[in-house]
């Protein structure tokens, strides 16, 4: 075994210890050091107070466990790094209960590249799905990371419209590497990976995913970036709790408003009313965060000259026609008082030119 791996049994064998703050493991280590917190007696542990389970997990720990670990790392192409390391994400460490060790899959170098994370709804509409892709999408091309739990619903589009453009994305999942959850999203964790984005875990291999894993998932996330963007969400989605997470860790929290008839919105409005900064554009993030406006973005230059060729098109009132959330054609057709081969032709000239978009039961305005 090499020094390093030496060290990370260490670091992995004091992540094990049960029921002990991040807090008070560092504390430990900072006062006596990391090998020689493990040579101590059962007695000069319970001097500290600390119980009979976690003394027992210093004198003896389940060293079988900690080498099957490596050795499954070793044989998935999985990288293991500890809290002290250069490559530990530094705006983690920052947080209140930063994880001691990290499982790492693909590019290594993003976790200290400026990162934003976009969250929201699994069951969301498609109307913000569409937005997220395209936000993503723009925010990538910004050179910001876009960073997500691989979730259905927003996480995917987040990483899918990081994706689209050869932008970066990391997903920090709740399951050890050697599995996805949810298993639809295989083919999803391979792109990211082979795109040389980042999939980050700070459970073993062979872990499962249960309830509480994913709020523990949620504070890495928030707690690598710069800021989070709420896209949809319920006021009772665990999106919330990213969000909550986020200000306990003095980040920024965005919100991206939506339709007052649509409960998915409520939770963003919420987050606004509670003093979220509301977000209908690209610059309402790149101007807080201070990032640097780049020719691709919809935000920039060649978006205003994009404004100005459809300029007829934004005041074509068969747009005003159409909602935001699913309009039959029919509906359509009786608002605007139009031959319904005309109201079909017209709709799909505006979703071709990304302002409206077909969807079960008819179409939803997207600008």
């Amino acid at each position: 075994m090499s020094q390093q791996q030496q060290i990370l049994s260490l670091w992995l064998a004091l992540e094990r210890i049960p029921r002990l703050a991040t807090s008070k493991k560092l504390a430990i280590v900072k006062q006596f050091g990391l090998s020689e917190l493990f040579q101590m007696s059962a007695t000069s542990l319970h001097k500290m107070g600390l119980s009979s389970s976690q003394i027992q997990a210093i004198t003896q720990p389940n060293w079988g466990v900690i080498d099957n670990c490596f050795t499954q790392c070793q044989q998935k192409g999985i990288e293991v790094i500890h809290i002290e390391q250069s490559q530990y994400p530094q705006l983690l460490l920052h947080t209140h209960n930063p994880p001691l060790i990290l499982f790492l899959q693909g590019n290594v170098a993003l976790l200290n590249q400026p990162q934003l994370a976009i969250v929201g709804s699994r069951s969301a509409t498609m109307s913000a799905l569409e937005q997220t892709k395209r936000f993503a999408s723009s925010l990538a091309r910004s050179k910001l990371v876009i960073t997500s739990g691989l979730a259905i619903g927003i996480d995917s589009a987040a990483h899918q419209g990081a994706l689209q453009v050869n932008g970066s994305t990391i997903a920090v999942v709740a399951t050890g590497l050697d599995r996805v959850y949810p298993k639809r999203n295989t083919a999803l964790a391979k792109q990211i990976v082979e795109q040389d984005g980042l999939i980050v875990s700070e459970y073993l291999p062979g872990s499962v995913a249960h309830k509480g894993c994913f709020p523990r998932r949620n504070r890495i996330i928030t707690g690598m970036s710069l800021g989070t963007l709420v896209m949809e969400a319920t006021i009772k989605s665990g999106s919330l709790i990213s969000a909550k997470l986020a200000l306990e860790q003095n980040r920024d929290v965005f919100a991206m408003p939506g339709s007052i008839h649509n409960p998915q919105s409520k939770g963003c409005h919420y987050l606004i009313k509670q003093g979220a900064i509301l977000v209908d554009e690209v610059d309402d993030i790149l101007s807080v965060l201070e990032i640097p406006v780049s020719d691709g973005l919809i935000c920039s230059d060649a978006k205003k000259s994009q404004k100005s060729d459809q300029q007829d098109l934004f005041i074509d009132p068969l747009l005003s026609s159409v909602d935001y959330e699913a309009t039959p054609v029919d509906r359509v057709v009786s608002r605007s008082k139009l031959p319904t081969e005309e109201v079909i032709t017209r709709l799909i000239t505006l979703e071709l030119n990304g302002l409206v978009a077909a969807v079960p039961g008819g179409y939803i305005r997207l600008n």
